[in-house]
């Protein structure tokens, strides 16, 4: 089964990075996408704030970066234990 997404959206709020139990670097953030959309044969203005997480180096990397900022992000969707809420887990990014 495939679990990839693929958005392109603006770093809207970054946590403190932090170290999870066996050091390895990590980053909760906000990200927010804003585009037009084709749906119905109609044009659709679409809107979408986003949950996410990185580790490891790439997090160091997303904590340096200015907020407002525009990016590609590549990975794929969980949900946290005890949460009902779908976070993107970042695995690569590129500058918009």
């Amino acid at each position: 089964m495939e679990n990839h997404v693929v958005l392109t959206a603006c770093i809207a709020e970054v946590e403190p990075l932090r170290y999870t139990p066996a050091g390895l670097p990590a980053l909760d953030l906000r990200i927010e996408h804003e585009s037009q959309q084709q749906e119905a044969g109609t044009q659709r203005k679409v809107t979408a704030a986003v949950k996410a997480v990185a580790f490891g180096a790439l997090a160091e990397r997303l904590a340096r970066q200015a907020p407002g900022s525009s990016w590609k992000f590549q990975g794929f969707l969980a949900t946290p234990r005890n949460s009902k809420t779908v976070v993107m887990h970042i695995q690569d990014i590129q500058q918009n």
